[in-house]
């Protein structure tokens, strides 16, 4: 695998403005955005959420739901995660298999998501678009934590030093708990989940098929 320095600006950067900027088009837009981009279940023709029709699934959204963002705060979060720990497997990896990788995670928990949210639906659930970067963010966070295993972390809450494995663990057992259990309404715990899932397949298969793999 190619390692490289990053590009200026890099595509963590691009990132951070495309999100930042989309987060704005939101602002603007209302609901129209997320209708057309955010990523909803498939449901049969016909369903009304708050007199209205539901908008349709289309397959850009596995993607195009990962640059919208609930609130300010919520695009706060997603983005300092992307960069903490983006910027550093970019640098890893190379701006290219970065790209492969982020996107794969994004993808992935979409599809993760979409299955959920489409069994809930069809049991008579709540309908609800998906939005946010957290599956690609919860991807590189697994990188991160298997490629930087013992580097300290400062959280914020609690204050405490965690190495990376740790937080991984701690964090991933979290949220898998949150999802079966269905606690904290409104967040998306299987896309994050997905997200992990999807990364953790592609780093098996680049360390078992690319023989300068780090």
């Amino acid at each position: 695998m190619v390692r490289q320095n990053s590009l200026t600006p890099s595509l963590v950067q691009a990132l951070l403005i495309l999100n930042a900027g989309m987060f704005l088009l939101e602002l603007i837009t209302g609901d129209s955005s997320i209708n057309v981009l955010a990523l909803w279940p498939i449901v049969s023709p016909g369903p009304m959420m708050y007199g209205q029709s539901v908008p349709h699934f289309q397959f850009w959204q596995l993607v195009s739901y990962s640059f919208l963002h609930g609130s300010a705060m919520h695009l706060l979060v997603n983005m300092y995660a992307l960069w903490m720990f983006g910027s550093r497997m970019e640098r890893v990896w190379g701006s290219q298999n970065f790209a492969i990788y982020y996107f794969f995670c994004v993808i992935g928990a979409g599809l993760v998501q979409l299955v959920v949210a489409t069994l809930g639906a069809s049991g008579g659930g709540a309908i609800y678009p998906t939005i946010g970067a957290s599956g690609g963010v919860f991807g590189l966070l697994l990188a991160f934590g298997m490629t930087f295993p013992n580097e300290r972390l400062m959280l914020i809450f609690p204050p405490v030093v965690l190495k990376a494995k740790w937080f991984l663990l701690i964090y991933g057992g979290i949220e898998l708990l949150a999802g079966v259990t269905g606690t904290q309404a409104g967040v998306a715990h299987f896309a994050h989940l997905g997200g992990m899932l999807f990364g953790f397949i592609l780093l098996w298969y680049w360390r078992h098929n690319l023989s300068d793999y780090r």
